[in-house]
């Protein structure tokens, strides 16, 4: 993604950049995009490579909501 600013596609005005907070055991993270399809764990919960894994970025509109999602 090279775009600094979003327009949005259904009305037209300036998107703002933030994250999705991934809760988990009194934590906060940035959610990922992992590849694949989700393997179980025992341990974890699901078995995730952090190499195969990208931050998420996403995008809202202030005045409509629309949400757009990338993992760069």
């Amino acid at each position: 993604m090279t775009q600094s600013v979003l327009t949005c596609p259904k009305c037209g005005q300036q998107m703002r950049e933030g994250f999705l907070p991934d809760h988990t055991y009194g934590r906060l993270l940035v959610g990922s995009w992992a590849a694949g399809k989700p393997k179980m764990s025992f341990w974890s919960g699901v078995k995730v490579f952090s190499k195969d894994c990208f931050p998420i970025t996403a995008y809202r509109c202030p005045s409509c909501g629309y949400l757009e999602s990338y993992a760069k």
